[in-house]
């Protein structure tokens, strides 16, 4: 995968978003998808060798199209300026589609690298089965916050859209109770690609995808 060309593209879409220079631009974006899906196809056989669940996992159907889907949004422009990928053994690219925990992440128009790792916007059920494995493995939950080497990476569990009272049913005083108000069970961060080529970024998602399974090993055993 050649880094500075796919930035480039990316860039160069942003400021023409348009299908007149996409297709005029055609040929660059089907090398560019070509080597992402070689990139993808790589990082889960990596990410096999710590959570062999993901060996399964095809490639083709891990990448997001780059056509937006523009129904029902004010922006109207016909193409995402990211390449994106989510990896996990459904096949499913999103969480909230009933998936379960997936690898997540995306390579943007401004040079950076975004990565994360857990279940974003879980439908209301599967939300409610996390919230009850909380309080069900107290002490599994407990590790799992405690773990040092997935707070280096991405701090705690993201806070996005959390709610401010506690959520109907669950006991205002438990222990985990902020925990129990959020609505996504994910971490993330977020870095700069400066002059990194295709191995050090392989390097740096397999370092922080393999920092998070034990979030994504606890997030399946919630049924």
């Amino acid at each position: 995968m050649h880094v500075r060309d796919l930035s480039r593209f990316l860039f160069e879409l942003s400021e023409s978003n348009n299908r007149a220079w996409f297709v005029m631009n055609k040929p660059r974006y089907d090398i560019l998808r070509a080597e992402f899906l070689q990139f993808v196809t790589q990082l889960i056989d990596n990410i096999s060798r710590f959570d062999p669940a993901i060996a399964g996992c095809d490639p083709k159907k891990a990448l997001f199209r780059i056509n937006r889907d523009v129904r029902f949004g004010k922006d109207k422009s016909p193409y995402k300026t990211t390449f994106s990928a989510s990896i996990l053994p459904s096949g499913r690219k999103k969480p909230s589609e009933g998936g379960g925990p997936a690898y997540y992440f995306q390579i943007d128009a401004n040079g950076k690298l975004f990565f994360a790792v857990g279940e974003y916007m879980p439908p209301s059920d599967r939300l409610r089965t996390i919230r009850n494995h909380i309080v069900a493995d107290g002490t599994g939950f407990s590790k799992l916050l405690k773990n040092k080497e997935m707070k280096q990476v991405f701090g705690g569990l993201q806070e996005e859209s959390k709610l401010i009272r506690p959520p109907k049913g669950f006991d205002a005083e438990h222990p985990y109770i902020e925990q129990l108000k959020l609505k996504n069970f994910m971490v993330w961060t977020d870095c700069s690609l400066d002059s990194m080529d295709a191995q050090q970024i392989q390097e740096i998602l397999v370092k922080g995808f393999k920092s998070a399974y034990p979030l994504v090993s606890w997030l399946r055993t919630a049924d």
